[in-house]
């Protein structure tokens, strides 16, 4: 099974110029194969959303490569990382970042069309993809009527819209009660196997972790 992901060595320090550089990754391997769910469990502050920017490529490592579908992503201009970005990744935050005056559907069509589809198709993957979460019948609501778990499948189906080839994602249900979260998690890794693609999900809770194929543990760099 070939990776989707790879980094290798990478590092990041910020403020490194100044008199309090920060050092939050030190020579990090990391490897996601091609259709594997990982699990990444980090306690705050040991670099798991720098970690995650970094393998979304919205921030850049001071040293190491970031290895994306085969194509090593270093050094290349903003322009190109903003094209395998759009066309390779899919990102689901603890907030949903839906926007507000856009339906259900439509924050799922808009990322479709910003990408060249055309909108009768962007609107069959959006009623294809909230068919798959069970909200079919909230497709016409707008973000302010759906509850907190339904605002996060939206932005689950918004994530996969353009079916990239791996899905990044911070806590995804950590702003959900308990059952709720429990409930929307195994959505998420139902529709991340059911469409086939790899992900790299971080997540506090250690029994959602466990329902994945493999748990990576990143500790606080000691300095």
């Amino acid at each position: 099974m070939s990776d989707i992901l790879r980094l290798e060595g990478v590092g990041k320090t910020y403020g490194k110029d100044g008199p309090a550089p920060v050092e939050v990754l030190r020579g990090l391997n990391l490897a996601v194969s091609r259709g594997e769910v990982v699990a990444l469990v980090a306690p705050s502050g040991a670099g798991k959303s720098t970690l995650l920017h970094i393998a979304g490529l919205l921030d850049t490592p001071d040293t190491g490569r970031v290895i994306l579908n085969g194509r090593d992503m270093t050094g290349l201009p903003d322009k190109a990382r903003t094209e395998a970005r759009r066309a390779e990744l899919g990102f689901v935050y603890q907030f949903h970042h839906l926007l507000p005056e856009f339906t259900a559907a439509e924050n799922i069509i808009l990322p479709q069309l910003a990408n060249g589809v055309p909108q009768r198709d962007a609107a069959r993957r959006a009623e294809d993809l909230l068919g798959r979460v069970g909200l079919s019948p909230r497709a016409d609501h707008r973000p302010a009527a759906l509850s907190g778990g339904e605002q996060q499948r939206v932005a689950f189906c918004r994530a996969l819209a353009n079916q990239p080839a791996l899905l990044l994602a911070d806590e995804p249900t950590g702003n959900l009660d308990p059952e709720t979260s429990d409930r929307v998690f195994g959505m998420l890794v139902t529709l991340v196997r059911e469409t086939g693609l790899s992900a790299l999900i971080a997540t506090h809770n250690h029994d959602l972790a466990a329902r994945m194929d493999r748990i990576v543990r990143l500790h606080q760099t000691v300095a």
